[in-house]
């Protein structure tokens, strides 16, 4: 997998140019059946147990994780990519991909507690921390166009081009953060 962050520079019918953070264009096949999708704001407020979630952290220096965003899944996504993992949006960051457990306060903020493959993690969340879920208007080809951002998740191929299936773009003023 590859993840290709930054705005768009060109859509073809078959492949989209994305110029990315660093300066760099990627240029990424469209499957076929590739989906475009955007987000809207949340608060964690709307976040609620059984809730499938993606959060973004950074250890702290008290050796907690402290969320810089928090994406809701749709149900059809529960389960996805499960798990503990690093993460490519800044050094030492962890993406859970995790189940709900629970909301609490604590000192630090709130805590968001989850869990994933029979194990546990405690993330805490303090009012910056970027909360998105998806666009119950959903996106489409339209707003694929030049200077949005977009998140696509790719995959390598063994000749090093991408392809996707997926497209998360910039929509009513809220950018992909992930």
């Amino acid at each position: 997998p590859a993840n290709v962050r930054g705005t768009i520079e060109r859509l073809g019918s078959r492949a989209i140019t994305v110029e990315a953070r660093d300066g760099s264009m990627n240029i990424v096949t469209l499957a076929p059946n590739y989906r475009i999708s955007a987000l809207v704001r949340k608060k964690l407020s709307d976040i609620h147990a059984g809730d499938f979630v993606g959060a973004t952290s950074v250890p702290g220096k008290d050796g907690k994780l402290h969320a810089t965003e928090i994406h809701i899944f749709p149900p059809a996504l529960r389960g996805v990519g499960e798990g503990q993992l690093p993460w490519d949006t800044q050094p030492n960051a962890i993406m859970t991909n995790a189940t709900v457990t629970g909301v609490a306060k604590a000192m630090q903020g709130q805590v968001l507690s989850v869990n994933y493959k029979g194990s546990t993690a405690q993330i805490i969340v303090d009012p910056n921390t970027i909360v998105v879920g998806p666009s119950p208007k959903g996106a489409s080809i339209r707003d694929l166009k030049p200077g949005q951002t977009v998140y696509i998740f790719a995959r390598r191929n063994p000749d090093g081009s991408l392809t996707t299936n997926n497209i998360t773009v910039e929509k009513n003023g809220v950018k992909p953060p992930m």
